[in-house]
């Protein structure tokens, strides 16, 4: 049992969403925080028929007997209908309700109520850092960091199938699409982009698609929570930047899988994508579940100079290199960038056994960064 960053910081006795992945660990999370709090799973087939018949009943259920616990409604996108009957319990009784889901797309797309700002919305990520016991780094970056991928002696296998059941057939069929080939090359070519900047035009050419079609598939990917865009850091730049985003798969393990990158090892190139790619995954989980929701972006200039992440307002900037032993061509963006902008830290991360400082850089181990950024002492 992980022990979960998420804590719905902020909620307090409000009713809220829970949206993630599949297999992010929703309902484990909400059985653990929530034990003895009404749970209703429409993925039971009797559950869901149930309650697709006759909605009302839920209102039937809890108008006259508000429970003191927060009624549970676990795969909610299921049942549209219920939003209608969670809304008036809430406005009328002040009941209050969790609804789960793996995402909201299916609701906003058939014009659901999505409970005009009665409801906080959260999400839940993959593992992170000080969630695992003992964290091995090279599992991490191999399984990818969904709980059951992470321990699994059978990773590959596990993503297969999720791949398989989950980003090919249950978002095609959410979303209606009709051309499973090209969506399926799509996924491929989306992880050619994965840590890198969109060209639409290449995707789209290679899938045999539209522009506008794989702008539409990405949107689905980002809608389904499933990948996310990394904006560019654009304020008043004095040099000039380069404004398209970066694209980044939800998990690792998911993003390695579509590449066919076999076994990672340290020191292979492969290993350097993963573990920038790890990292972004931490500092934007930090983001959300600190409820610091600062800002994540990367800096790039049409001269090639790139810092990995920039965090807050150019509060904290961070570099990541897997290497072992950091020089200083590993953070000549660092120092491009802060001729630039008034930044409080500036992080190289990197394999190097023991943390260091080269004038205005701190050079430190991965792990001694996660550390330092769980422990809210890199931004507040």
């Amino acid at each position: 049992m992980y022990n979960r960053k998420q804590k719905f910081q902020g909620s307090e006795s409000e009713s809220l969403f829970l949206w993630g992945a599949r297999q992010t660990g929703k309902s484990t999370l909400l059985k653990a925080l929530f034990p003895d709090a009404p749970y209703f799973d429409m993925l039971k087939g009797d559950v869901y028929e149930r309650f697709t018949r006759n909605p009302s009943i839920l209102r039937e259920m809890f108008e006259g007997a508000v429970s003191p616990e927060p009624v549970i409604l676990d795969e909610i996108q299921r049942v549209p209908a219920l939003l209608n009957e969670i809304h008036w319990l809430i406005v009328n009784c002040n009941q209050r309700f969790i609804m789960s889901g793996s995402s909201p797309r299916n609701i906003l797309r058939n014009k659901g109520n999505l409970l005009g700002g009665r409801a906080l919305r959260y999400e839940l990520y993959p593992l992170v850092f000080p969630e695992i016991p003992g964290f091995d780094l090279l599992r991490a970056l191999n399984n990818g960091l969904l709980p059951r991928h992470y321990i699994s002696q059978k990773g590959s296998k596990l993503l297969s199938a999720y791949i398989g059941s989950y980003l090919q057939d249950e978002i095609m069929t959410e979303a209606k699409i009709r051309n499973i080939a090209s969506f399926s090359r799509f996924l491929e070519m989306a992880a050619f982009s994965n840590g890198e900047m969109v060209n639409y035009s290449n995707i789209a050419t290679d899938c045999g698609v539209s522009g506008p079609t794989v702008k539409e598939y990405f949107q689905i990917l980002e809608d389904t929570l499933t990948g996310r865009f990394l904006p560019s850091f654009q304020k008043k730049p004095k040099r000039r930047v380069i404004l398209a985003p970066k694209f980044y798969f939800f998990d690792v393990g998911v993003a390695n899988f579509l590449l066919k990158r076999g076994r990672i090892e340290t020191g292979s190139e492969a290993f350097g994508k993963a573990f920038e790619h790890f990292i972004y995954q931490e500092i934007y989980a930090h983001s959300k579940y600190t409820d610091l929701n600062y800002p994540v972006c990367y800096w790039r200039t049409v001269s090639q100079l790139e810092v990995d992440f920039i965090m807050g307002d150019h509060e904290v900037a961070i570099e990541v290199k897997a290497t072992d032993m950091a020089t200083s061509r590993h953070y000549k963006g660092l120092n491009s960038f802060a001729e630039e902008y008034k930044v409080k830290k500036l992080i190289l991360v990197t394999n190097d056994p023991y943390p260091r400082h080269v004038q205005d850089i701190i050079i430190l181990p991965w792990k001694t960064f996660l550390e330092k950024l769980w422990g809210g002492e890199l931004i507040s």
